[in-house]
């Protein structure tokens, strides 16, 4: 990827903006987005009503506060956990999830406000950091891979004239990108179009989506959802993404405690309305970035148009998803990816440091959680001198 995609903190407005690029750059983390939320629709049965709502309120938010292009995604691990039911022993629900947005938002409320996630932040060393962000970038490249495997040439095509549109601020990526994909998804089912003639607005009102929740659910919820994704948030959406934040935006930092807080309140205000758990994962961030975002606007807009889809067109999300193929996702994906392990390249001189980030970025294509804890082992390990390489 060319070198000018990457911004240029010094130069960074402290203002949102709202031009073009941000519009471009609001659509860049749709590749984790888009797959997830419609998993919890069909397979959970999941209201995109009280989905969409929540994530739009919460990236507004974010895009206020922060003022860079602050991701909100779901948690990836309890997602696939949730919508695979790998529990096994238990059965997942709309309301099992609607309770583990509930009991991660308490965690992690508690978390920031006692300060405890800085303090274990604190005890991770930067290589350890920069092996998460590594890692995460390579799996968002395979995984952007394995979507567009499903036709390469219309992939390979793609992949190429967005990066040749990467750094064109007329014409940004993002807007031909999706638009090409509308075209071929109407191309491979004709049917679309009679779907889409079919959308109507049709306004809803919120509601407590936590009153069909029960003491079961709780249960369920947080043994088998809230708790397994604690060392991945940790890892890629607390450390990870504050490294990444601060490399890129100085003069906007941010700490771990203030991250931790953030997600706590998204998710606690998600989970009345019927959300899924969220995050701030690094990917998301690395997304927006590469076609174009700079400021917090790029969240604003998405999030804006996600309340007026949940607000008034809600029962049409799936026609309208349909529109952008898996390829168009992958492409979307594979180039976030490599712009998040771009960010991880000013790798340490001293050998010990560098073998700590292989191995905790070779981990994190594995799971962040596991990678975090034995990264830190690692680290840890070498500045005791306890191993050599």
């Amino acid at each position: 990827m060319s070198a000018d995609t990457t911004p240029h903190p010094e130069a960074a407005p402290v203002r949102n903006r709202f031009d073009r690029a941000e519009i471009a750059g609001a659509f860049g983390d749709l590749g984790t987005l888009i797959p997830f939320a419609v998993a919890y629709i069909k397979l959970l049965g999941v209201d995109p009503f009280g989905m969409l709502l929540a994530f739009g309120l919460a990236m507004l938010a974010v895009g206020l506060y922060y003022k860079t292009p602050w991701p909100v995604q779901p948690m990836k691990a309890l997602g696939a956990i949730a919508t695979t039911q790998a529990a096994q022993v238990a059965v997942i629900t709309a309301s099992t999830v609607y309770a583990s947005a509930l009991v991660t938002g308490i965690i992690w409320f508690i978390l920031g406000v006692t300060g405890a996630a800085k303090r274990v932040a604190d005890l991770v060393g930067r290589p350890v950091a920069l092996g998460i962000i590594l890692g995460l970038g390579l799996s968002f490249m395979l995984d952007g891979a394995k979507l567009m495997a499903n036709d390469w040439w219309l992939s390979g095509i793609a992949l190429f004239l967005t990066l040749m549109l990467l750094t064109n601020r007329k014409i940004p990526a993002m807007f031909l990108l999706l638009a090409a994909g509308a075209v071929v998804a109407v191309f491979r089912d004709p049917h679309l179009l009679s779907s889409l003639a079919a959308v109507h607005l049709e306004p809803r009102l919120p509601s407590f989506a936590l009153a069909s929740v029960t003491w079961h659910d709780m249960m369920i919820g947080t043994l088998f959802l809230a708790l397994p994704q604690l060392p991945l948030t940790l890892g890629n959406a607390i450390i990870a993404i504050t490294e990444e934040n601060n490399r890129l935006f100085p003069d906007r930092p941010v700490t771990e405690r203030k991250v931790a807080l953030s997600t706590g309140i998204i998710n606690l205000g998600g989970s009345m309305l019927g959300g899924i758990p969220m995050c701030h994962g690094a990917g998301g961030m690395a997304g927006h970035i590469a076609f174009g975002a700079r400021t917090g606007g790029a969240p604003i807009m998405l999030g804006g148009l996600l309340i007026f889809l949940a607000l008034f067109m809600s029962s049409s999300v799936a026609v309208i998803f349909a529109m952008i193929p898996q390829e168009v996702l992958g492409v979307i994906l594979f180039l976030a990816g490599a712009q998040l392990a771009l960010g991880s390249c000013d790798l340490s001189k001293d050998k010990g440091e560098r073998f700590t980030t292989m191995v905790t970025a070779g981990l994190s294509m594995w799971n962040v959680g596991v990678a975090f804890l034995i990264g830190m082992a690692v680290y840890h390990a070498f500045k005791r001198k306890l191993i050599r390489v």
